[in-house]
C-alpha cells in the first residue's frame, strides 16, 4: 500500500511541473520496478542508495518509502533539490533522506560519495555511456546500477565500454518496464568521471 506521504509528494511534484501529467499510481509501479530488479539479483535490501538525476523525485521517494534505509537525491537544478528538501523535512517521511545539489560527474570525486553506495538508479539521467561514467564511482564494489530502459529494443549498453569503467552487466530485467542491471567488479579507474561536461560531450560508448 503506497503511504500517502508518498502520494502528497508525487502530486506537489507533478503539481510544479517537476513530473508528467499522467496518473501517479503507474509512475509509482515503476519505481517499483527498481526495487523488483534489486530483488531478483539481492537478497537483501540495499543499505545505502543514490537517486541520479532525481528530478522530481522518481525513483528515489518510492525507495525511501519502501526499504527505509538511507537514500541520496542527487540532482543539479535548485527548484528540484529545493523540493526534495522541503518533502524529507515533512513528518512523516522516513528518516534518512539527503539531497545533493551539483554535477554527478564532480560530487562522485568527493569523499562523501567514492565508493559509498550499494545501489544507483537513473531512470532518466542520460545516454548509456554518460549515466554508467557518471554513477560508476559511487557504488561499492559489489554494487548495482539499475537503469530504466525502454520495454524492448536492442541492448544500448557496450561490453567493452562498461568493462573499461569496471562495470559488468547482469542482464535486463523486465515487468512492464526494462530495468539494465551492472555491477561494479573493481575499483574505478582514476579517470573516470573525467571532468565537468566531458562525458556528455565524449561518451566513452
Amino acid at each position: 500500500m503506497t503511504s500517502l506521504w508518498l502520494t502528497r509528494a508525487l502530486e506537489e511534484s507533478r503539481a510544479r511541473g517537476f513530473l508528467g501529467p499522467g496518473a501517479i499510481e503507474p509512475q509509482i509501479q515503476h519505481a517499483e520496478g527498481f526495487v523488483e530488479a534489486w530483488r531478483a539479483h539481492r537478497a537483501d535490501p540495499p543499505t545505502t542508495i543514490l537517486d541520479l538525476g532525481s528530478g522530481g523525485g522518481l525513483p528515489g521517494l518510492v525507495l525511501l518509502d519502501v526499504w527505509g534505509h538511507p537514500t541520496t537525491f542527487l540532482d543539479s537544478m535548485e527548484k528540484r533539490t529545493n523540493f526534495l528538501l522541503e518533502v524529507l523535512a515533512w513528518d512523516d517521511v522516513p528518516s534518512g533522506g539527503s539531497v545533493w545539489r551539483g554535477r554527478a560527474e564532480v560530487l562522485a570525486r568527493e569523499t562523501r560519495g567514492d565508493s559509498r553506495f550499494s545501489i544507483v538508479t537513473a531512470r532518466s539521467f542520460g545516454p548509456p555511456g554518460v549515466t554508467a561514467e557518471c554513477a560508476v564511482r559511487f557504488l561499492h564494489i559489489g554494487g548495482l546500477l539499475i537503469v530504466s530502459e525502454p520495454p524492448e529494443g536492442a541492448d544500448r549498453w557496450s561490453a567493452t565500454g562498461l568493462d573499461q569503467l569496471g562495470l559488468v552487466s547482469r542482464g535486463t530485467f523486465r515487468t512492464s518496464a526494462g530495468y539494465k542491471v551492472m555491477e561494479k567488479i573493481r575499483p574505478t579507474p582514476l579517470r573516470f568521471p573525467r571532468s565537468s561536461g566531458t562525458p556528455g560531450k565524449n561518451p566513452v560508448f
